[in-house]
């Protein structure tokens, strides 16, 4: 009967423990870090310039490495310091891509080339976001010209996701290995490589007038780095099978990020040869394959929606095809034509994958809106077997989206922490559910992490303008800590919707 009582006693002291941690960490943690949200009477249902400013202030909560001195997120501390010492090379920066403390490469790539792109289209309606922007691309890419500065090498991983996963520990903690992982000519990895080189070539456009030096050397290294995916070819997902299989397999193959890679050096070098590249590899790189969904993994839609613009607008007429496969794949969207293959929750939520839904509706509703500015610039509309589909539509649609995340679905909750009255608290998410160093100094290890892991108290630390995965096919979601398909925020569910935000803050202001 003893032994009972103390272990129940010892239960009551942990969680009073905890509660303790969690309130003094959200006095200590959030001050600076977590902006008030002002609601007004509104010309739009939202806010979506706030929803901007937090979409984008979210990737100082992901940051590996030495923090800057504005740093916002306060609540982060310096980490992964020693990142790349292992293999003796300077891979300190970058993002760890979700609620862990990994460094994927193939994410990350990814991440800044949809940040690009989104600033690159949208970035003229940023106004004061615009710098902040431009800087979550820059320590992508400081991070990526590192893991790229050796010829035929790449770096593509920091940490061992399976030992990182087997503990919960803050970044500024961690003290699982780092172990780095590389792609070479005797392991190849396309995928990743190919994905690289569009990063780069994306963002030394969003460069190329602020900081042409920059620029400059980032289309230098996006082409070397492009020549190696493609004339060392096979998939990271064999030769690194245990290191980066389950998290970030590619299942799609390489030949989306060979063509989606192509596409953004046509763009930012304009050199011919990878017109030529696209006339000659693109119907066996999948140009016109009818796989409609675009993410980290396959590139194709977002290849044929990039390709479709050169044709639009740019008028290059061998790029004619890609306006067909860019309509085919609107077509695929639209409820109510021939080709729709789109299904949506009960609510109106597009759905198509029970893990991290979300990122597929911000990176749809970036496609859309995207697609809308191309066909409105040539003044053309998308034909579905006789039904026309304006850009007006494709802008409805994606603004649908948009506003079903913030808060306008069934549980009237917004999948955007930080805004909104009402959001998730319990993200999985390591740094944001433990303590923070200034409401808790000492160490805390890797398994006892798990008892702030398993607690049903909120989050102490706020993780300002982080997506979530987002609610099931029935519009549910439990708001779970453990439940990291709904529950964690990835850099590549925001990314897209940073340039969505950007069109939808323009054209539906705050009346304040």
């Amino acid at each position: 009967m003893t032994n009972y009582v103390s272990s129940a006693s010892l239960v009551v002291t942990n969680a009073l423990v905890l509660l303790s941690f969690f309130s003094t960490s959200l006095l200590l943690c959030n001050a600076a870090a977590y902006p008030p949200h002002h609601r007004h009477p509104s010309f739009a249902s939202h806010n979506y310039r706030d929803a901007l400013s937090k979409s984008i202030l979210f990737f100082e909560g992901q940051r590996s490495g030495n923090l800057p001195p504005n740093q916002r997120i306060t609540w982060r501390k310096d980490s992964g310091l020693s990142d790349g010492s292992a293999m003796h090379v300077d891979l300190v920066g970058g993002y760890y891509d979700a609620g862990d403390n990994v460094k994927f490469g193939l994410p990350m790539a990814f991440t800044t080339t949809m940040l690009s792109w989104s600033v690159i289209e949208f970035g003229g309606l940023m106004k004061g976001e615009l710098q902040n922007a431009k800087e979550a691309i820059r320590w992508a890419t400081d991070y990526l010209l590192k893991a790229t500065a050796r010829p035929d090498t790449i770096y593509v991983q920091v940490g061992d996701a399976n030992r990182d996963h087997a503990c919960w520990e803050r970044p500024e903690d961690m003290d699982t290995p780092r172990s780095v992982f590389k792609v070479d000519k005797n392991t190849p990895g396309t995928e990743v490589a190919a994905e690289t080189a569009a990063a780069l070539a994306a963002a030394s456009l969003v460069f190329r007038r602020s900081d042409p030096t920059y620029s400059k050397t980032l289309v230098k290294r996006a082409i070397s780095v492009f020549a190696f995916a493609d004339k060392y070819r096979g998939s990271y997902s064999n030769g690194l099978r245990p290191f980066v299989c389950p998290f970030y397999c590619s299942f799609s193959g390489y030949q989306d990020e060979l063509l989606w890679g192509s596409a953004w050096l046509h763009k930012a070098t304009k050199n011919p040869t990878y017109l030529h590249y696209i006339q000659v590899n693109g119907q066996t790189l999948g140009a016109d394959e009818a796989d409609n969904t675009f993410g980290w993994d396959n590139k194709h839609v977002g290849a044929r929606i990039l390709l479709s613009k050169a044709f639009l607008v740019q008028k290059i007429q061998p790029l004619h095809d890609y306006k067909g496969h860019a309509d085919n794949y609107i077509c695929s969207l639209i409820p109510g034509t021939p080709f729709s293959q789109t299904q949506y929750t009960p609510g109106g939520l597009l759905f198509k994958m029970s893990d991290s839904n979300m990122q597929y509706v911000t990176s749809t509703s970036f496609l859309l809106l995207a697609y809308a500015k191309y066909l409105t610039q040539a003044q053309a509309a998308v034909n579905c077997a006789g039904t026309i589909v304006t850009p007006r539509r494709l802008r409805t649609i994606a603004k649908k989206q948009v506003d079903y995340l913030l808060g306008d679905n069934p549980l009237k909750i917004s999948y955007m922490v930080g805004y909104g009255p009402r959001y998730p608290t319990r993200i999985h998410h390591r740094g944001s559910s433990l303590p923070c160093l200034a409401a808790h100094p000492a160490k805390i290890q890797c398994s006892s992490g798990f008892n702030f892991m398993n607690s049903q108290s909120p989050n102490p630390n706020i993780l300002v303008g982080a997506i979530v995965g987002g609610p099931d096919q029935h519009d549910r979601f439990p708001d779970q800590r453990s439940d990291y398909e709904q529950s964690e925020p990835a850099t590549y569910i925001n990314a897209p919707l940073v340039g969505a935000l950007a069109y939808l803050a323009h054209s539906f202001p705050q009346q304040l």
